[in-house]
């Protein structure tokens, strides 16, 4: 059982992406089921996606970044709508999921 954290940084900006919707997901058999959601502040992190006593299950999870909302605040032609990143809890240690975003690519890491 392991907590999760994630920020996005505009890699183009070199800044934060604020306002960024988050969903995180669990596959339960075959089905995804919305667990938790929220938006980027302004340092680009969603500060409370989970509260402080909820602990994730082993499992798969996918966290959805809507890519989109963001692009056309800026008012920048972005190639990805959304980004979908789907990985697996397998200990009790913290995760955080970082995206590195830009109009063309993007990227990400398991981050501690």
């Amino acid at each position: 059982m392991g907590q999760l954290t994630t920020h996005i940084l505009d890699t183009t900006k070199g800044k934060p992406a604020s306002l960024v919707p988050v969903v995180l997901s669990q596959l339960v058999g075959k089905e995804w089921i919305v667990i938790a959601h929220g938006i980027t502040n302004s340092d680009g992190r969603v500060p409370n996606l989970l509260a402080n006593d909820v602990l994730l299950q082993y499992g798969t999870y996918k966290m959805r970044f809507e890519t989109k909302v963001y692009f056309d605040a800026e008012a920048i032609k972005g190639f990805y709508p959304f980004v979908d990143i789907v990985f697996d809890i397998t200990s009790s240690d913290h995760y955080h999921v970082p995206l590195l975003l830009n109009p063309f690519g993007y990227s990400t890491y398991r981050g501690s």
